[in-house]
């Protein structure tokens, strides 16, 4: 049942943008409305809560917003802890516009400094998992994954089309850093003769191996890597951004993939990074039904006064979790699905599927 007591809520998207927010913004708006709620929307992520940026959001403002990619919001990945007093201006901001909560749609640095104001400040925080990656804990899955698995799933087909074409193998770079989600969906979907994992290193014998088998067999192969795998005998790179992250090299996996693998085999290998394009676009029916489902449910945690959680999917139904689970620790590939994936790729190849003992 809808609280009786009018409320002010705003909503913010942060981290990297990916198909389906506009749809969990037009889901957490539709629902407040139903409520009798006013909504405005912070621009630019947390930036907008330090700055007190924000926008008016009605009904009339998000009812077509389904469809598009991207997020009418804008996004940053600012930091408020990272911020000289920038969690106590996220605090004073709530005052300012009388906000009575405030939902954080992001992946795990959004939604992580949602968890840290609900615990330093017991402020009125709901949060909406979003990553492209999949590698939020406490749901089974995030919007943004299935239409950026699916544009790769068309890239790896087109790939395999002109590699065929010239005889070469091609090496498809995705994103992924420190989840390998989509580079194993795409290639497991996309028929990938080889995909590589920041879970484990890149296995070069075992490789190399298998390209040659496959493109001996029909004239070509294809191998999806997640942009931050590690490569034996390469030296890593410790640079981190404002959240932590490893910066990643100049020169892309993929371009050090191909030159490995020319120089192993002996065929002639070329490399594409879709990079980018997975972010932007219309999101699938998937996402776009699910970006929906946890923005309503968003709302519906507000109306229950359920702060400090966020709406998962769990099966087919969408429920609260607390946001330190969400947050505790990334969910990345675990053995079951190392096991699946090498016995697919040992199946095509003649080979038995290798070890995977130790994977996460």
């Amino acid at each position: 049942m809808a609280n009786a007591v009018a409320k002010k809520i705003a909503l913010l998207t942060g981290g990297g943008d990916c198909p389906g927010l506009n749809p969990a913004i037009r889901g957490a708006v539709l629902q407040a409305q139903a409520y009798g709620w006013e909504c405005v929307g912070m621009l630019d992520g947390w930036k907008g809560m330090i700055e007190g940026n924000c926008r008016p959001l009605s009904a009339a403002d998000v009812e077509e917003i389904v469809g598009k990619g991207g997020t009418m919001l804008g996004t940053s990945r600012t930091n408020p802890y990272k911020k000289e007093g920038g969690q106590q201006k996220v605090m004073e901001t709530f005052k300012k516009l009388k906000l009575d909560a405030l939902i954080a749609m992001g992946g795990e640095d959004t939604l992580g400094v949602a968890n840290k104001l609900h615990k330093d400040f017991k402020a009125n925080v709901v949060g909406v998992p979003k990553t492209m990656d999949n590698d939020l804990s406490a749901t089974d899955y995030t919007f943004g994954f299935d239409t950026s698995a699916t544009v790769a799933v068309d890239a790896v087909e087109r790939l395999r089309d002109t590699g065929r074409s010239h005889k070469r193998i091609m090496v498809l770079e995705v994103m992924g850093r420190h989840a390998g989600w989509v580079a194993l969906f795409t290639g497991i979907a996309g028929g990938a003769d080889y995909v590589c994992l920041p879970e484990r290193p890149v296995d070069v014998k075992d490789m190399t191996a298998k390209l040659k088998a496959a493109h001996k067999r029909k004239g070509v192969a294809v191998v999806v890597a997640s942009e931050a795998v590690e490569i034996p005998g390469e030296k890593k790179d410790e640079k981190l951004d404002e959240f932590g992250h490893m910066i990643l090299k100049d020169r892309g996996v993929a371009e050090r993939l191909t030159e490995i693998i020319e120089k192993e085999t002996g065929i002639e290998t070329r490399s594409a990074v879709i990079g980018h394009i997975q972010r932007g676009g219309p999101p699938t029916l998937f996402d776009r039904m699910l970006g929906t489902r946890v923005g309503m449910k968003a709302a519906q945690l507000v109306s229950d006064g359920k702060f400090g959680q966020m709406a998962a999917l769990k099966g087919d139904a969408v429920v609260g979790v607390p946001l330190q689970e969400a947050v505790g620790a990334l969910k990345t590939v675990n053995k079951e699905w190392l096991t699946l994936l090498d016995t697919l790729l040992g199946a095509t190849s003649g080979a038995p599927a290798k070890e995977t003992a130790g994977a996460r």
